[in-house]
C-alpha cells in the first residue's frame, strides 16, 4: 500500500536528543533522551506527517574510539567508516524501539525501520587536504605525536590536550536513497543517514570504498531532503529559536528569515562555527537546490512550531 498524498519531513535530531548532559551518557540515559524526543516526533506523525529521522553520532563515535584506544594492546583498531555503521545500528535501534512504544501508546499502526546508509563523497574534496573535524578523546602530546607518525593527524586544543582531526567532506550521493523512498511510500517511519552517513568513495571500477572521514549530518539531511523532494526539513537542536547576538544583552530571536537574510547574518558573524553555523549553511544549500521550507527548533516545540506558534522558519 503506497502513501503518496501525505507530507514528508526530514527531522534531523541533534546531540541533545541523545545525550542531555555530561552526567547522562550511559546507554539507559541515552534511551531515556531518545524516548523523550520520539514522544514529540510521534505527535507529529499522529498529526499526519511522514517522517524520516536523521541523527548525529559524534559522542558515540568518540566512545567507540576511546574503547579502541584503551584496548590498543589487545584488540584491532576501529576505522571511522565502521564506527559510523556501528553507531547507525545502535542509535537506530534506540529510535526504533522508542517509536514502536510511542506508536503503541498512540494507537498508530506504523513500523519504524533503520537503513544503514552509505553516502558518497568525492576523493578530490578539499577537506581531505585539510582535516578539521575533531573526533575521539584528548590525548597527551607524546601519544598524539606517536599516532601522527602512523599517519593520523592531531591538533592541540586550547590547553586541553591533543585531539585527532579528520576530513569532513560534503555529501554528494546517498547510495540507498531508492530504498529510503520506497519505505516512505509504503508507510514506514525511516531512520537514515545517521551521523551524516558512512563516508564512501567510488573507485574507478565502480566499487565503493570506506574512508576515514566524518560527514556533517545536517548537510547529509539536506541532501536527502532534496533527493526525496521532502516538503520540509526540520533541524532539531537545543534552542527554541535562532538568535542574533546570541547570549548578549541585545539578543534578538528570529521567527523567520529568508536565504538572503541568512547569508547576511552569516557574513555578520552571528552564527557560531561548529554550532548554529553549519545548520544554517545546510538549510541554505537545501533551499537553493529546490527545497521548499525549513525549520529550526527544539524537540518539545516541533508540534507548536508546525502550528505556527514558535521556532525559526527559513524560506527561499
Amino acid at each position: 500500500m503506497t502513501n503518496n498524498n501525505r507530507q514528508v519531513a526530514i527531522v534531523a535530531i541533534g546531540g541533545n536528543a541523545l545525550i542531555v548532559g555530561k552526567d547522562k551518557k550511559t546507554i539507559p540515559d541515552q534511551f531515556d533522551a531518545v524516548e523523550e524526543t520520539m514522544r514529540h516526533i510521534g505527535g507529529m506523525i499522529q498529526d499526519g506527517w511522514d517522517v524520516v529521522i536523521t541523527h548525529g553520532n559524534g559522542p558515540q563515535v568518540g566512545f567507540i574510539l576511546r574503547r579502541s584506544e584503551l584496548s590498543i594492546h589487545e584488540l584491532h583498531p576501529v576505522p571511522l567508516d565502521y564506527c559510523g555503521a556501528d553507531t547507525q545500528g545502535a542509535i537506530g535501534y534506540m529510535i526504533q524501539k522508542a517509536l514502536r512504544n510511542e506508536f503503541k501508546k498512540r494507537g498508530i499502526d506504523k513500523t519504524a525501520v533503520t537503513v544503514v546508509t552509505q553516502v558518497e563523497v568525492s576523493a578530490d574534496d578539499p577537506a581531505f587536504n585539510n582535516p578539521a573535524k575533531p573526533v575521539g578523546s584528548f590525548l597527551d602530546e607524546e601519544t598524539a605525536k606517536g599516532r601522527m607518525a602512523d599517519g593520523q593527524e592531531f591538533v592541540e586544543d586550547a590547553g586541553r590536550g591533543w585531539r585527532r582531526v579528520v576530513p569532513s567532506p560534503l555529501p554528494m550521493r546517498i547510495i540507498e536513497v531508492d530504498a529510503i523512498k520506497k519505505l516512505i511510500d509504503n508507510g514506514f517511519s525511516v531512520i537514515a543517514v545517521g551521523g551524516g552517513g558512512i563516508p564512501v568513495v567510488e573507485k574507478e571500477n565502480g566499487d565503493l570504498h570506506g574512508v576515514e572521514a566524518v560527514i556533517d549530518k545536517d548537510f547529509a539531511s539536506g541532501l536527502l531532503a532534496n533527493l526525496i523532494k521532502a516538503d520540509l526539513l526540520i533541524i532539531s537542536t537545543a534552542i527554541e529559536k535562532v538568535a542574533l547576538n546570541f547570549n548578549k544583552p541585545n539578543e534578538e530571536l528570529l521567527d523567520k528569515m529568508t536565504v538572503a537574510e541568512a547569508e547576511k547574518y552569516i557574513e555578520e558573524g552571528h552564527f557560531a562555527p561548529g554550532s548554529m553555523l553549519p545548520k544554517v549553511q545546510a538549510i541554505i544549500k537545501f533551499l537553493k537546490e529546490g527545497g521548499k521550507k525549513a525549520l529550526i527548533t527544539d524537540p518539545p516545540n516541533i508540534q507548536p512550531a508546525l502550528r505556527g506558534e514558535t521556532g525559526t522558519w527559513i524560506v527561499p
